[in-house]
């Protein structure tokens, strides 16, 4: 082969290393040649869920769109703390938790979309079925009438059995809005803050079990250097978002430098809703450590819960 032809292929290469993501071509790698995805991440966020119907079709904020709510969710922080500390001193009731407890974030995502939502286009969760209508009227029925016979009535936040961002998949909350990825060649490890839970996910082509449980059944593998991980053999005890047992969950995990990793999750229920629907997540590196959420302080408000339906009934 000629010099000109070896040069021509040299520049190609160049050409294909250029276009390709700064993960892929010099990201961080475990020991094993993997891309790393290892570490603590935030996915606090004040860009919802869904596209605010205002917006209609705009897809991304401007500029100054996005400072103008960041600036506003500063405010607002300031704003209901200095309330709190106002009813605190007059001896009033600040609700379930003063705004001190509350970590909601203060920036949109980086991409300045709408809404989290990328697929459908309108950036909304796809209108239910109606199976899944009628299955939330029931569910909301029985609430009404059954708020707390026993603690199986209340749902699994209540429970401490699942946080109420950590799904999976995970979407901002609250608080506690962090996770850590673990690694090894054949598996991976999604630990979330709360509550405090570790979804260990084999990577290695090992077969389902076909067992169901609270956070489904999952296997991962890679693609390039996205991590993707399937999701199936919910419970239907889960219900996350009025979910039947039959949801289907392909979640996405890519480096796309040192400070950022894109979590992409794809939600497929045909009883629940008309189509599927795709949200994407950029999450932050942070350098905090993960706490123990410890979940109502040794569960005692659940038994607050209960005595108080108890206390309700005799009043009647």
């Amino acid at each position: 082969m000629s010099h000109r032809c070896f040069a021509l292929l040299g520049g190609l290469a160049v050409m294909l290393l250029a276009s390709l993501p700064v993960s892929a071509q010099d990201g961080p790698r475990t020991a094993w040649g993997a891309s790393d995805l290892q570490g603590v991440w935030d996915f606090r966020t004040i860009t919802p869920l869904q596209r605010p119907e205002d917006l209609g079709d705009q897809e991304f904020l401007t500029a100054e769109e996005a400072a103008n709510l960041e600036q506003e969710a500063v405010a607002r922080d300031e704003r209901l703390l200095l309330a709190d500390a106002r009813k605190t001193e007059a001896g009033g009731s600040v609700g379930a938790y003063n705004n001190f407890w509350m970590d909601r974030g203060t920036r949109t995502i980086g991409t300045r979309r709408t809404s989290l939502i990328i697929d459908p286009p309108n950036g909304r969760i796809p209108a239910m079925t109606e199976a899944g209508q009628a299955r939330g009227a029931e569910r909301r029925d029985y609430r009404r009438e059954h708020p707390a016979d026993s603690w199986l009535d209340r749902s699994t936040f209540d429970r401490c059995i699942l946080g109420f961002n950590t799904g999976p998949p995970m979407t901002p909350g609250g608080y506690n809005q962090n996770m850590q990825v673990f690694q090894t060649e054949d598996h991976v490890v999604i630990l979330n803050e709360m509550v405090h839970d570790s979804r260990i996910i084999p990577i290695n082509g090992s077969p389902r079990t076909g067992l169901g449980s609270w956070t489904g059944e999952s296997r991962g593998h890679w693609e390039g250097d996205t991590l993707v991980i399937e999701t199936q053999n919910f419970t239907d005890k889960t219900r996350w978002r009025g979910t039947a047992e039959a949801m289907t969950l392909v979640e996405r995990l890519t480096r796309q430098d040192d400070a950022t990793l894109v979590y992409t999750f794809t939600v497929t229920d045909e009883q629940t809703w008309e189509t599927p629907w795709t949200a994407e997540i950029p999450m932050r590196r942070s350098d905090q450590p993960l706490y123990e959420y410890a979940c109502h302080e040794g569960n005692y408000s659940m038994e607050g819960i209960l005595s108080g339906a108890r206390s309700d009934e005799r009043g009647r």
